[in-house]
């Protein structure tokens, strides 16, 4: 009976080292493979327009003011010739104000973000970022990071 109950243990616990060991082996095959060179979407010149804008509600927390200014600040710095021309465009966009309704409808923002839209031959593309969060505790990475991003969309990578 003893011999039962041992042999039941070890039963139970090979079968547990088991499942922790394919639970191990299965969650790193979950994160996203690195980015090939000749994966990168580029259409050199094909970019009309890049649309940057900072949603956000009425009441705002410094982090979310802090996007918004950052952004602000990277495209006019960076990018002024750009805005001038209407190539860049840049807004801080309240997403509780009924005049603001059609852009909110086009790039659906469930609250306060940074959103970038890309016009080019095929259409209109829309993203998220959500990266330039992890960034506003230090302003010359926020910036450069930002800054790299639009010099991209604007050049037709879109990856």
């Amino acid at each position: 009976m003893k011999n039962e109950i041992v042999k039941r243990r070890i039963i139970v616990l090979g079968v547990l080292v088991l499942l922790v060991t394919l639970a191990v082996l299965g969650a790193g095959c979950t994160t996203p493979a690195a980015t090939n060179e000749s994966q990168i979407t580029t259409t050199p010149g094909a970019v009309q327009k890049v649309e940057v804008y900072h949603f956000h509600r009425t009441q705002q927390c410094y982090s979310c003011r802090t996007v918004g200014a950052y952004a602000e600040e990277t495209v006019k710095t960076y990018f002024a010739p750009e805005l001038e021309s209407g190539r860049v465009v840049f807004g801080h966009i309240n997403i509780e104000e009924p005049e603001n309704k059609a852009l909110v409808d086009q790039y659906g923002p469930t609250g306060p973000s940074l959103w970038i839209g890309v016009y080019d031959k095929d259409g209109f593309h829309k993203e998220e970022n959500v990266n330039v969060w992890y960034k506003i505790g230090d302003k010359e990475a926020y910036l450069a990071y930002l800054k790299d991003v639009v010099d991209k969309r604007l050049a037709g990578d879109l990856s």
